[in-house]
């Protein structure tokens, strides 16, 4: 490991407890800064309503109001995601209203790209919509930083994954692709626990410059890009515990892994590449049979750069 990121460990990671609330509430008040937290959510019926409802109880109220926003970025639901977010005082927003000469593309990063128009706060903070078990600390232990120390630009949640009743065994992807790809190619971030957790926050200054890969490499390709605009000295990581939601399978994770690996490759060798496919495979009634699936490759722009969204800033 770096030396350079030996000395990042030491200063740049933190515990949830390390900043109480009440000291959040404080630094919140004196920077006059807003918080805005966004769910990005596609089918997520079973826990979305428990975790906007904690964050409203815990983190929005009169006594403890430290989110200014509660967004649930709906991707499409066909369940009642949409329903049962805004029973739990959340403000459901469909991504298809938001930039609609813009036709919307499949993928996690698209939304979370889009949740820029639809929300209004200086720090972002975006969690998984399938979290089980949820604890207000995923949300005030990584805006906790940002708050209290102004030269921090992003901060991601670090945790334990366990996979069914077998700890340390999940995040599958980040050990097999993600962190491989890190400490070959930006060594910088060999630090990072969770370097594609889904539970992170950052300026809108620092979101608004960044381009957004559309799927699963949105949350590689984003810490990569923010090392590059802001130096690994304004990022930082917190432990919040322990993270449980829902696995996926086999080939999801392989065209998970495939992802990010492309998002990784068009950081490395920009130009022109050819558009990626991947070949799974699935038992059917006469042997194994391929499924040839595109890779996400499309990225969209920065925020910055979109009309409608200058002038949504500047109203």
């Amino acid at each position: 490991m770096l030396e350079e990121v030996e000395r990042w460990l030491k200063h740049r990671s933190w515990s949830a407890d390390d900043r109480p609330l009440d000291r959040l509430l404080d630094a919140k008040r004196g920077a006059a800064t807003t918080l805005s937290v966004v769910l990005p959510a596609l089918n997520e019926e079973a826990t979305v309503g428990e975790i906007a409802a904690t964050i409203r109880r815990e983190l929005m109220s009169e006594a403890a109001p430290l989110v200014d926003e509660l967004v649930v970025l709906d991707s499409g639901s066909t369940d009642r995601t949409a329903e049962v977010a805004a029973a739990a005082g959340a403000t459901v927003v469909p991504r298809d209203s938001l930039l609609p000469r813009l036709p919307a593309l499949p993928g996690k990063g698209e939304v979370l790209w889009r949740s820029l128009l639809a929300t209004r706060g200086d720090i972002i903070c975006f969690i998984d919509a399938d979290l089980r078990e949820f604890d207000p600390r995923f949300v005030s232990g990584i805006v906790g930083p940002l708050l209290t120390d102004p030269a921090l630009q992003l901060v991601k949640g670090m945790y334990d994954r366990p996979l069914g009743d077998v700890a340390g065994q999940g995040g599958r992807v980040t050990e097999l692709v993600a962190r491989p790809l890190l400490n070959l190619h930006w060594p910088q971030l060999a630090g990072f626990v969770q370097p594609l957790g889904g539970e992170y926050a950052a300026r809108r200054t620092l979101l608004e410059r960044l381009p957004f890969p559309v799927g699963y490499g949105v949350e590689l390709g984003l810490l990569v890009d923010a090392l590059h605009t802001v130096g690994l000295d304004a990022l930082g990581q917190v432990d919040i515990g322990v993270r449980k939601h829902r696995h996926q399978d086999g080939l999801a994770l392989g065209r998970m892994a495939a992802a990010i690996y492309r998002t990784a490759q068009l950081r490395l060798a920009r130009g022109h590449l050819v558009r990626p496919r991947l070949t799974q495979f699935d038992r059917g009634e006469t042997g194994f049979e391929p499924r040839t699936t595109d890779v996400d490759t499309e990225e969209r722009p920065p925020m910055i750069e979109i009309p409608e969204y200058a002038e949504r800033r500047a109203a």
